[in-house]
Protein backbone atom coordinates (compact mmCIF):
# COMPACT_ATOMS: atom_id res chain seq x y z
CA UNK A 1 0.00 0.00 0.00
CA UNK A 2 0.83 3.75 -0.49
CA UNK A 3 0.99 5.75 3.33
CA UNK A 4 2.35 8.35 1.45
CA UNK A 5 5.04 10.65 -0.54
CA UNK A 6 8.81 11.14 -0.19
CA UNK A 7 8.36 14.66 1.13
CA UNK A 8 5.64 12.92 3.90
CA UNK A 9 8.42 9.99 4.92
CA UNK A 10 8.79 11.07 8.03
CA UNK A 11 5.14 11.94 9.61
CA UNK A 12 4.56 8.48 8.00
CA UNK A 13 7.42 6.86 10.09
CA UNK A 14 6.49 8.99 12.96
CA UNK A 15 2.67 7.62 12.60
CA UNK A 16 3.56 3.86 12.14
CA UNK A 17 6.14 3.90 14.35
CA UNK A 18 8.80 2.48 12.53
CA UNK A 19 12.31 1.23 13.22
CA UNK A 20 13.44 0.27 10.29
CA UNK A 21 13.32 1.78 6.66
CA UNK A 22 14.72 0.03 3.58
CA UNK A 23 15.72 2.72 0.60
CA UNK A 24 16.42 0.98 -2.91
CA UNK A 25 15.16 3.37 -5.52
CA UNK A 26 17.43 2.95 -8.17
CA UNK A 27 15.69 6.65 -9.82
CA UNK A 28 16.64 8.52 -6.58
CA UNK A 29 19.29 11.48 -6.60
CA UNK A 30 21.95 11.86 -4.29
CA UNK A 31 20.23 14.15 -2.64
CA UNK A 32 16.56 12.78 -2.75
CA UNK A 33 18.69 9.92 -0.76
CA UNK A 34 19.74 12.87 1.77
CA UNK A 35 16.57 14.04 2.32
CA UNK A 36 15.23 10.17 3.03
CA UNK A 37 18.45 9.48 5.42
CA UNK A 38 17.83 12.82 7.06
CA UNK A 39 13.76 12.21 7.69
CA UNK A 40 14.37 8.09 8.50
CA UNK A 41 17.56 10.18 11.50
CA UNK A 42 14.72 12.35 12.50
CA UNK A 43 12.66 9.49 14.13
CA UNK A 44 15.37 7.83 14.64
CA UNK A 45 15.04 4.83 12.33
CA UNK A 46 17.19 2.71 11.45
CA UNK A 47 18.37 3.37 7.79
CA UNK A 48 19.49 0.14 5.25
CA UNK A 49 20.31 1.21 1.66
CA UNK A 50 21.12 -1.00 -1.26
CA UNK A 51 24.68 -0.53 -2.00
CA UNK A 52 24.35 0.74 -5.54
CA UNK A 53 22.96 3.71 -5.00
CA UNK A 54 24.83 4.93 -1.47
CA UNK A 55 27.02 7.50 -2.14
CA UNK A 56 27.10 9.40 0.56
CA UNK A 57 30.25 9.87 2.16
CA UNK A 58 31.61 6.42 4.70
CA UNK A 59 29.93 6.02 8.04
CA UNK A 60 29.86 3.73 10.32
CA UNK A 61 28.31 0.87 8.83
CA UNK A 62 27.63 -3.34 9.23
CA UNK A 63 26.69 -5.16 6.45
CA UNK A 64 23.34 -8.02 6.06
CA UNK A 65 21.45 -9.04 3.56
CA UNK A 66 17.21 -9.42 3.75
CA UNK A 67 16.05 -12.40 1.84
CA UNK A 68 19.53 -12.47 0.10
CA UNK A 69 19.69 -8.80 -1.17
CA UNK A 70 23.07 -7.66 0.43
CA UNK A 71 22.56 -4.10 2.49
CA UNK A 72 24.59 -2.09 4.27
CA UNK A 73 23.01 -1.00 8.00
CA UNK A 74 23.90 2.66 8.52
CA UNK A 75 24.44 2.27 12.78
CA UNK A 76 23.33 4.17 15.53
CA UNK A 77 26.45 5.28 17.19
CA UNK A 78 25.22 7.18 19.91
CA UNK A 79 26.08 7.15 23.41
CA UNK A 80 24.05 4.49 25.75
CA UNK A 81 23.96 2.80 29.28
CA UNK A 82 27.74 2.84 30.97
CA UNK A 83 29.10 5.45 28.72
CA UNK A 84 26.66 7.64 28.79
CA UNK A 85 26.03 7.88 32.31
CA UNK A 86 30.09 8.54 32.57
CA UNK A 87 30.34 11.22 30.34
CA UNK A 88 27.34 12.84 31.91
CA UNK A 89 29.52 12.61 35.69
CA UNK A 90 32.27 13.73 34.09
CA UNK A 91 30.37 16.89 32.69
CA UNK A 92 28.71 17.36 35.90
CA UNK A 93 32.04 17.10 38.10
CA UNK A 94 34.06 19.53 35.53
CA UNK A 95 31.73 22.25 35.37
CA UNK A 96 30.74 22.40 39.20
CA UNK A 97 34.43 22.62 39.75
CA UNK A 98 35.25 25.02 37.18
CA UNK A 99 32.65 27.47 38.29
CA UNK A 100 34.23 27.31 41.69
CA UNK A 101 37.68 27.89 40.46
CA UNK A 102 36.73 30.55 37.89
CA UNK A 103 34.02 32.77 39.65
CA UNK A 104 36.52 35.01 40.49
CA UNK A 105 37.71 35.88 37.06
CA UNK A 106 33.85 35.58 35.95
CA UNK A 107 32.79 38.36 38.65
CA UNK A 108 35.99 40.47 37.35
CA UNK A 109 34.49 40.06 33.78
CA UNK A 110 30.67 40.76 34.42
CA UNK A 111 32.07 43.82 36.10
CA UNK A 112 34.44 45.39 33.21
CA UNK A 113 31.32 44.48 30.87
CA UNK A 114 29.18 46.89 32.74
CA UNK A 115 31.94 49.46 33.10
CA UNK A 116 32.86 49.01 28.92
CA UNK A 117 29.29 49.41 27.43
CA UNK A 118 25.22 49.33 28.17
CA UNK A 119 23.43 46.31 28.48
CA UNK A 120 22.93 43.31 30.26
CA UNK A 121 26.48 41.40 31.34
CA UNK A 122 25.08 37.95 30.01
CA UNK A 123 23.83 37.05 26.41
CA UNK A 124 21.46 34.48 25.68
CA UNK A 125 21.19 32.50 22.17
CA UNK A 126 19.44 29.44 20.62
CA UNK A 127 21.39 27.20 19.62
CA UNK A 128 20.70 23.65 18.40
CA UNK A 129 21.71 20.52 20.44
CA UNK A 130 20.86 17.14 21.53
CA UNK A 131 18.55 15.44 18.79
CA UNK A 132 18.29 18.67 16.84
CA UNK A 133 16.07 20.36 19.77
CA UNK A 134 16.75 24.02 20.63
CA UNK A 135 18.39 25.16 23.98
CA UNK A 136 19.66 28.82 25.78
CA UNK A 137 23.15 29.24 25.28
CA UNK A 138 24.73 31.49 28.03
CA UNK A 139 27.92 34.06 27.05
CA UNK A 140 28.96 36.92 28.24
CA UNK A 141 28.06 40.09 26.00
CA UNK A 142 30.64 40.55 23.37
CA UNK A 143 28.89 42.39 20.95
CA UNK A 144 26.45 45.55 21.11
CA UNK A 145 22.77 45.40 22.37
CA UNK A 146 21.81 46.24 18.96
CA UNK A 147 23.91 43.93 17.00
CA UNK A 148 21.67 42.25 14.37
CA UNK A 149 18.56 44.66 14.38
CA UNK A 150 19.23 45.50 11.13
CA UNK A 151 21.14 42.86 9.57
CA UNK A 152 19.36 39.52 10.90
CA UNK A 153 21.79 37.10 12.17
CA UNK A 154 25.19 36.91 10.54
CA UNK A 155 28.03 34.57 10.56
CA UNK A 156 31.35 36.20 13.00
CA UNK A 157 34.26 37.09 11.44
CA UNK A 158 37.34 38.47 12.32
CA UNK A 159 36.63 41.94 12.10
CA UNK A 160 33.31 41.89 12.99
CA UNK A 161 32.26 45.76 13.80
CA UNK A 162 29.42 44.33 16.20
CA UNK A 163 31.78 43.57 19.09
CA UNK A 164 32.53 45.85 21.33
CA UNK A 165 36.01 46.68 22.74
CA UNK A 166 36.18 44.01 25.51
CA UNK A 167 34.36 41.84 23.30
CA UNK A 168 36.78 41.99 20.80
CA UNK A 169 39.39 40.89 23.85
CA UNK A 170 36.65 38.13 25.27
CA UNK A 171 36.22 36.58 21.97
CA UNK A 172 39.72 36.22 21.04
CA UNK A 173 40.47 34.80 24.50
CA UNK A 174 37.19 32.35 24.31
CA UNK A 175 36.34 33.98 27.83
CA UNK A 176 33.13 34.77 26.83
CA UNK A 177 32.16 31.09 26.61
CA UNK A 178 32.70 30.62 30.01
CA UNK A 179 29.14 30.67 31.52
CA UNK A 180 28.73 27.72 29.33
CA UNK A 181 29.61 25.63 32.35
CA UNK A 182 26.37 26.55 33.02
CA UNK A 183 24.94 25.01 30.54
CA UNK A 184 27.28 22.02 30.98
CA UNK A 185 25.95 21.68 34.76
CA UNK A 186 22.50 22.13 33.37
CA UNK A 187 22.49 19.14 31.25
CA UNK A 188 22.09 21.25 28.12
CA UNK A 189 26.15 20.47 27.00
CA UNK A 190 28.75 18.29 27.68
CA UNK A 191 32.24 19.15 28.44
CA UNK A 192 33.25 17.78 24.89
CA UNK A 193 30.98 17.25 21.91
CA UNK A 194 30.33 19.07 18.73
CA UNK A 195 29.93 23.05 18.61
CA UNK A 196 26.56 24.06 18.79
CA UNK A 197 25.17 26.40 15.71
CA UNK A 198 21.92 28.51 15.66
CA UNK A 199 18.90 27.13 13.80
CA UNK A 200 19.13 29.78 11.07
CA UNK A 201 22.55 28.32 10.41
CA UNK A 202 21.79 24.43 11.07
CA UNK A 203 19.04 24.92 7.94
CA UNK A 204 21.66 25.98 5.97
CA UNK A 205 24.01 23.87 6.28
CA UNK A 206 21.94 20.36 6.68
CA UNK A 207 21.20 21.03 2.69
CA UNK A 208 24.47 21.66 1.32
CA UNK A 209 26.71 19.31 3.83
CA UNK A 210 26.07 15.29 3.97
CA UNK A 211 24.91 13.99 7.37
CA UNK A 212 25.70 17.10 9.00
CA UNK A 213 22.47 16.39 11.19
CA UNK A 214 24.15 13.17 12.40
CA UNK A 215 26.77 15.77 14.60
CA UNK A 216 23.02 16.36 17.03
CA UNK A 217 23.26 12.14 17.79
CA UNK A 218 25.25 13.65 21.04
CA UNK A 219 24.98 16.81 23.27
CA UNK A 220 26.93 19.92 21.68
CA UNK A 221 30.36 20.26 23.71
CA UNK A 222 31.84 23.34 24.96
CA UNK A 223 35.14 22.32 22.73
CA UNK A 224 35.65 19.26 20.81
CA UNK A 225 37.93 17.34 17.87
CA UNK A 226 37.49 19.51 15.47
CA UNK A 227 38.06 22.53 18.03
CA UNK A 228 41.02 21.22 18.83
CA UNK A 229 42.07 21.18 14.98
CA UNK A 230 42.04 24.64 14.56
CA UNK A 231 38.53 24.39 12.92
CA UNK A 232 36.45 26.92 14.91
CA UNK A 233 35.17 30.10 13.41
CA UNK A 234 34.88 30.74 10.15
CA UNK A 235 36.61 27.38 8.61
CA UNK A 236 35.06 25.01 6.06
CA UNK A 237 31.80 23.03 7.86
CA UNK A 238 32.32 20.28 6.00
CA UNK A 239 35.57 19.65 7.43
CA UNK A 240 33.65 20.65 11.27
CA UNK A 241 31.83 18.19 10.19
CA UNK A 242 33.93 15.33 9.53
CA UNK A 243 35.93 15.86 12.74
CA UNK A 244 32.59 15.86 14.54
CA UNK A 245 31.35 12.39 13.10
CA UNK A 246 34.59 11.18 14.06
CA UNK A 247 34.35 12.42 17.53
CA UNK A 248 30.54 10.47 17.67
CA UNK A 249 32.00 7.35 15.87
CA UNK A 250 35.07 7.08 18.03
CA UNK A 251 34.04 8.39 21.42
CA UNK A 252 35.89 7.07 24.14
CA UNK A 253 36.73 8.32 28.28
CA UNK A 254 40.31 8.79 26.94
CA UNK A 255 39.80 10.80 24.04
CA UNK A 256 37.48 13.00 26.04
CA UNK A 257 40.04 13.68 28.62
CA UNK A 258 42.86 14.35 25.52
CA UNK A 259 40.68 16.83 23.88
CA UNK A 260 39.94 18.70 27.37
CA UNK A 261 44.12 18.95 28.23
CA UNK A 262 44.59 20.02 24.38
CA UNK A 263 42.10 22.65 24.83
CA UNK A 264 43.54 23.99 27.58
CA UNK A 265 47.00 23.93 26.27
CA UNK A 266 46.04 26.06 22.95
CA UNK A 267 43.91 28.36 25.25
CA UNK A 268 47.54 29.18 26.66
CA UNK A 269 48.99 28.82 23.25
CA UNK A 270 46.08 31.28 21.40
CA UNK A 271 44.39 30.60 18.29
CA UNK A 272 43.89 32.56 15.23
CA UNK A 273 40.57 31.41 14.33
CA UNK A 274 38.74 32.71 17.70
CA UNK A 275 36.84 36.01 17.24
Amino acid sequence: PVLGSRAQLAEVLRQHQVDEVVIALPEASHEELLDMIGACESVHATVRIFPDFFQIIASEMSIGDLDGLPLLTVRDVALRGWRLAVKRAMDIVGSACALIILSPLMLLIALLIKLDSKGPVFYTQERVGLDGKPFPIIKFRSMRVDAEQHSGPVWATADDPRKTRLGAFLRKTNLDELPQFINVLLGDMSLVGPRPERPVFVEEFKKIVPRYMERHKEKAGLTGWAQIHGLRGDTSIVERTKYDLYYIENWSLLLDLKIILRTILNQFRGNRNAY
